[in-house]
Formats: C-alpha cells, sequence, structure tokens
C-alpha cells in the first residue's frame, strides 16, 4: 500500500505538488491521471526518494523508502523507459541491476520472458524502439518480484498488441494482491485497465474514486434515445422538465427517467428504437473534472507570453 500525506513540492515560486493525500491499495489497477504539467512524474518521483519533497511525507507498506532495506524486492518501477545504458545488450543490463540488488540471476530469465523480450535478450539496449524499451523498463520493475508497482506512461510506444499485453499483466499483478499505481495520458486505455483513478490538477487532488462511480457522477441520471420521431419527442420531453442534448443518432435526456420517457413516448405514439442509461466515457469525465485546471494552464500560458 501507498500512503501519501500533505505531500508538496515547491521549486522557488512554483507549487508543483500542493498537499496531496491519497491511498494506493493493493489488489486494484489505481490510475493517476491529469493534465500535462499537473504533478505527476514529481509525485512518482517523491514516493521513490528520487526528489524530496517540501512538506508532507509518503509510507509504503509503512515505510519510508529510505528506509528500505532492499528496494527492489518491496518496490519495482518504470519512470523512464531509456534510462539505460546503451551499450550493454538487455540481459547484461538486467544482470547488473540484479547482482546490485541481490537477486538470484534466474530471475533474469524469468522477467525476459514475462515481457517477451528472449528473443532480442543479446541485442543492445541502445538499439531497442520505445516499445521494447518499455517491456525491458517494465522487466526491470519486476526483477525483485515486488508487492508495490508504480508505471509513469507504460503504454507509450507500444503497438496494440502490446498495449493488450500490458493491459492483461497489470491486472495479474493486481489480483495476485500487489499495489499498481499507473500513470497514462491514455483515457481508453485506462478506461480498459483501471479499477480505480487519482485524477490532480494543478498539484492537487480533484478526485479520488472508482471509475464506474466517476462516470455516474459525471453523467448524472441521463437515458440515451434512439427514435425516428426524436424530433417530435424531444419538445415533449423538455414540457415534462427535461433537458436535452442531442447526439450522433440520439437524444440524451437529463431529468426524466427511462419509465417516464417510456410513458410519454406511449401517450404519444411515438416509436423508439433504443432506450438506455447513458454512460459517459473516463475521457469525458476526465475532461469534466480538469475543465478548469486546463483553462487556467491556458490563462498561464497566455500572460507568460504578453
Amino acid at each position: 500500500m501507498i500512503e501519501v500525506r500533505e505531500l508538496t513540492k515547491r521549486y522557488g515560486n512554483v507549487t508543483a505538488v500542493d498537499r496531496l493525500s491519497f491511498d494506493v491499495k493493493p489488489g486494484i489497477v489505481t490510475g493517476f491521471l491529469g493534465p500535462n504539467g499537473a504533478g505527476k512524474s514529481t509525485t512518482m518521483r517523491m514516493i521513490l526518494g528520487l526528489d524530496r519533497p517540501t512538506s508532507g511525507s509518503v509510507r509504503l507498506d509503512g515505510k519510508e523508502y529510505g528506509s528500505l532495506a532492499a528496494p527492489m524486492r518491496e518496490v519495482g518501477a518504470l519512470l523512464d523507459a531509456k534510462a539505460v545504458q546503451g551499450g550493454r545488450s538487455a540481459r547484461q543490463h538486467l544482470r547488473w541491476v540484479a547482482q546490485a540488488s541481490r537477486i538470484p540471476e534466474r530471475r533474469v530469465g524469468e522477467v525476459l520472458d514475462i515481457v517477451g523480450v528472449s528473443e532480442v535478450a543479446g541485442r543492445k539496449a541502445g538499439t531497442f524502439s520505445l516499445g521494447m524499451s518499455q517491456r525491458l523498463g517494465i522487466a526491470c520493475a519486476l526483477l525483485g518480484d515486488p508487492r508495490i508497482l508504480l508505471f509513469d506512461e507504460p503504454v507509450n510506444g507500444l503497438d496494440p498488441e502490446g498495449i493488450r499485453w500490458i493491459r492483461t499483466l497489470l491486472k495479474r499483478l493486481a489480483a495476485e494482491g500487489r499495489t499498481v499505481f499507473v500513470s497514462s495520458h491514455l483515457m481508453t486505455e485506462m478506461e480498459e485497465t483501471a479499477d480505480h483513478v487519482i485524477v490532480i490538477g494543478r498539484g492537487r487532488v480533484v478526485a479520488d474514486i472508482d471509475v464506474e462511480t466517476l462516470r455516474q457522477q459525471v453523467s448524472g441520471a441521463q437515458v440515451r434515445v434512439v427514435s425516428p420521431q426524436a424530433g417530435e419527442l424531444a419538445p415533449l420531453l423538455q414540457r415534462a422538465g427535461a433537458s436535452i442534448t442531442h447526439g450522433e443518432g440520439a437524444i440524451v435526456v437529463r431529468g426524466l427517467d427511462a419509465a417516464r420517457i417510456s410513458d410519454i413516448a406511449a401517450d404519444h405514439r411515438i416509436r423508439l428504437h433504443e432506450l438506455a442509461p447513458y454512460r459517459v466515457s473516463l475521457e469525458a469525465a476526465f475532461m469534466e473534472l480538469t475543465h478548469n485546471t486546463l483553462e487556467y494552464s491556458a490563462l498561464v500560458r497566455e500572460e507568460a507570453r504578453s
């Protein structure tokens, strides 16, 4: 478990992270979302002891990272896939890390198999594509078989098959009872992978919530209606107190439930082809939550130019 309490990081007059508090629990995949510059990477670096917080604290299974006796056996991380000595082969790189961390060499072969790079393990890491480098970085994170895992944008550079692979891997690791914390800007991928999300903006927590509850809170009680007589139905629903938005081949109704919409349509002999709860995407929910943050960022950039 990762416990973040009142975590703050300032660079001069700039506050990159502002009193963040949240928990990342084992057994689920937790997504870490936020606009560019929101403080995600800085937060991950402070969790791993790479940056010193201005104030606040982080505990990893009850301990600070700096006090861990065998860090790679307890915490694995991928922050920068290209942060390897390019002249070493993939296998040599992992052997070097394993020796430095007193991890048995047999584990190198195991993680190479897990990430699917065994056949190219003799190639120099500097010749790897970004996608292959991501796989090597994930292998390194898994080397100590840790209970806590952090991944910063792990799907960058992966092809569709690779994205499906890492989605399955992250879910399997969480199902084993590990703590899995993943930052990403790909909302569609987080929608398929994460069980819970922590959303930050301007360095502060905007939401700490499971994905389905987030969708429901943002969408509210909305119903998607498809009808060949939508032009006749919409004003009837509005007179009954609903608000209407028009989508592709459908209207979305807020303020009336499906039963009431069906009754109104039946009373006026209006045919319905579809009547279903409207489920917003994680991307739509994210944009709703971070709207003010994005406006703020745009304003700051505009002021900087003037």
